[in-house]
């Protein structure tokens, strides 16, 4: 595809699928707009990039769709002088739109293929506030540090408290709860330092982030 081709694709993605599904905040559609996705996908899925469709990635994982990303990216809003974090980094695409939305961006990838790869794309955007780590945060993620944001990607076969803590006074954290036929995307707010506000935002179907906490079960 030419580098037109690529222009089009993206104004159609942002116009037809991701603005109808009720993404409507100016600055997640701008970064939409802006951010070429093309360079977060393997060459052979290079046209596909803006299709609305999970894409593969290295080491059996996927890129979810461009409406999901800007679902995440509106449920969050991130502002300027903010500090994110995100688990399961994948491609690199969502932590590139974060990381022009906020002050900081902290990744963490549990697959080192993923993590060098993602490193690259982000550092070919010019993109200098994103750090990738590479680890296994499924089950949370304690650095010593708050997040105003926090988005997980991979979707959680249960919802439970790892991140809570990690998030500042009016912090925001964005998960996927279930497992097949149905799952939540829950927008989860710290309101003090004790209390959690959650809200449903929409039903959803996502790849379980890899080594996701389930509760064993014992048959009687």
């Amino acid at each position: 595809m030419t580098e037109l081709d690529l222009d089009k694709a993206r104004f159609n993605m942002v116009e037809q699928q991701v603005r109808p599904w009720d993404v409507l905040a100016s600055d997640v559609l701008d970064v939409m707009s802006t951010v070429p996705r093309h360079a977060f996908v393997a060459e052979a899925h290079r046209h596909l990039a803006y299709s609305d469709l999970q894409l593969p990635l290295a080491c059996g994982e996927y890129m979810n769709e461009p409406k999901v990303e800007g679902r995440i990216l509106q449920a969050l809003a991130p502002e300027a002088g903010e500090r994110v974090l995100e688990i399961g980094t994948g491609s690199g695409f969502l932590a590139a739109c974060l990381a022009r939305m906020a002050a900081s961006v902290v990744s963490v990838e549990i697959h080192p293929e993923l993590v060098e790869q993602a490193r690259a794309a982000l550092k070919a955007q010019g993109l200098d506030n994103v750090t990738v780590e590479q680890g296994d945060a499924a089950a949370g993620h304690d650095d010593g540090r708050r997040y105003d944001c926090i988005a997980v990607t991979g979707s959680l076969p249960e919802l439970h408290e790892g991140f809570h803590t990690s998030l500042t006074i009016g912090g925001r954290l964005f998960m996927i709860v279930g497992q097949k036929p149905i799952m939540e995307a829950l927008l989860i707010t710290r309101v003090a330092e004790d209390q959690w506000a959650t809200e449903s935002l929409f039903e959803t179907v996502q790849p379980p982030l890899h080594n996701a906490p389930v509760t064993k079960r014992f048959a009687l």
